[in-house]
């Protein structure tokens, strides 16, 4: 998600709508950018964004696809172990 300040900071075209539902079940229809890349840690990925709120939020998708994990207890991110050179990305 990005708050729509950084989205026109970036420069980034809004391609569509999205309905977001929020924890408390509230829903609303917000704009979703064209693709960006995201880079953290050496690692990056294409993805799309949900422009809403007031801070930038990476999500699960973005850091499985980053092949990155969360150290809550050390507060940083940590390369999965079963590939900490580059993420993999799985073909079925």
């Amino acid at each position: 998600m990005l708050p729509p300040y950084v989205v026109e900071r970036l420069g980034l075209a809004i391609r569509g709508q999205r309905v977001a539902e929020y924890a408390d079940g509230r829903k609303e229809t917000v704009g979703v950018t064209e693709p960006l890349i995201i880079e953290i840690e050496g690692r990056d990925t294409l993805e799309e964004a949900l422009v809403l709120g007031d801070e930038v939020i990476i999500g699960q998708t973005v850091l499985e696809k980053l092949g990155l994990f969360v150290d809550c207890i050390n507060q940083r991110l940590v390369p999965n172990p079963a590939h900490p050179d580059q993420p993999v990305s799985k073909v079925k």
